[in-house]
């Protein structure tokens, strides 16, 4: 099925932006001093509905800007009065946008606390979560060894400057490349070991983050999250509660953290993961175990729905996906990623679609997770999909009348 996108008139909806003011102690994510912290490490202290976890992280890096703001995203041909909003973690940062620096906050504040030199951490060849890492890494001052993952037919060349890999390169990440076969036989969790071990022999102290930055640890950034949706919706005047919490999953931390938030606080809202890779059943198993991890004694399938939205396979993107990305585009000023929120939106919409009554009268946040450089692997397949230009037509009549500058 391919939806059609039409041009719609979009009501401005205010952020929020006013946030009750809270001591560090309290929520380190929201402290007032915010701007002065960046890149500080400070102790943490967990949301009162989280403490009974185990274990508790102990300390968190200030890497993401936030609170990313909510609001309303007015796209058309939804079921009778239902909303979608966007919680745009698409904005926690330029160099380090999207969901994965959440986790970071955690998981680098472990490898500092243990005495880390350097970083490993494994992914696609255009993984978002691999550029965050080596960006905060590097902010960190420890360097960073990226295993990624490629085709086998350019596994034994250069690996080329589009997207992700133009930032990972420019802030000097050590870049091993892997084929897919070879992944695919070996493992991640035995890849990023040979590493680990290897470096451990040249006299380095490496820290291993796994494929995404999704451990239990890493869990944490997105309870987090839910302590932060929860306080912006309890701001002066905010007015809205959600039914639901739509978002994808290409991991599965990310979900682990929204669902057993969601579930622990005031919120309440269902979970709907939408999975770019592997399938609904492994992803109901991985965070499982991660919320077995902390101790959390509920069953991931009651706090988490996960739908299939991998299409023909994970990063690749059929024309209509592309063309659903350009169109929401075009008609909301969101850009969608190809890899992960815009097969997640896609699906979503297609789902109200062919269920309507399922979804009428509800209200979702949907979170953007970010990856807009995932859009530069895509040139190609975009190309013919944006053509909106011509050489002005400008008649020699026209008198000269200069502005600022004459910018040659």
């Amino acid at each position: 099925m391919v939806m059609s996108i039409t041009t719609t008139t979009i009501t401005t909806i205010p952020l929020f932006h006013s946030l009750p003011k809270i001591s560090q102690s309290q929520s380190p994510q929201l402290s007032p001093k915010m701007a002065l912290n960046f890149l500080t490490k400070k102790p943490y202290s967990p949301p009162s509905w989280a403490s009974h976890l185990n274990p508790l992280p102990t300390h968190t890096f200030s890497l993401a800007n936030v609170p990313t703001p909510i609001h309303k995203w007015n796209l058309p041909n939804l079921p009778n009065n239902t909303e979608i909003w966007l919680k745009r973690d698409d904005l926690t940062g330029m160099q380090m946008s999207g969901n994965k620096v959440r986790k970071l906050e955690f998981l680098l504040a472990d490898a500092v606390e243990q005495g880390a030199d350097c970083i490993i951490t494994i992914g696609g060849i255009q993984s978002n979560h691999c550029r965050a890492t080596a960006v905060a890494a590097r902010y960190l001052n420890l360097d960073c060894y990226l295993i990624l993952r490629t085709s086998k037919v350019f596994v034994d060349q250069d690996p080329g400057l589009t997207g992700n890999l133009m930032v990972e390169r420019l802030v000097g990440a050590n870049i091993e490349l892997i084929s897919k076969t070879e992944y695919a036989k070996i493992g991640s969790v035995a890849l990023t070991n040979h590493l680990k071990e290897k470096l451990i022999s040249e006299g380095r102290k490496p820290y291993v983050i796994p494929v995404g930055g999704s451990n239990s640890l890493g869990t944490w950034g997105y309870i987090e999250a839910i302590r932060e949706i929860e306080q912006q919706l309890q701001s002066e005047n905010a007015g809205v509660n959600f039914d639901d919490i739509a978002v994808a999953c290409g991991s599965g931390g990310t979900i682990a953290g929204l669902s057993l938030g969601s579930w622990l606080s005031s919120l309440k809202a269902k979970v709907h993961a939408f999975s770019v890779c592997d399938d609904p059943d492994y992803f109901h198993g991985f965070v499982q175990d991660l919320l077995d991890g902390l101790d959390a004694n509920v069953d991931s399938r009651d706090i988490v729905n996960i739908q299939d939205a991998k299409g023909m396979g994970y990063a690749i993107s059929t024309p209509e996906e592309l063309k659903f990305v350009k169109d929401i585009a075009a008609t909301t000023g969101v850009v969608l990623d190809p890899v992960y929120s815009g097969k997640a939106v896609y699906a979503l919409l297609k789902d109200m679609n062919s269920n309507p009554k399922k979804w009428e009268g509800r209200k979702i946040l949907f979170v953007h997770t970010g990856g807009l450089l995932g859009l530069y692997d895509k040139v190609e397949q975009m190309d013919s999909l944006v053509g909106n230009w011509r050489r002005m037509d400008v008649p020699e009549s026209v008198p000269r009348e200069d502005g600022i500058g004459k910018m040659f």
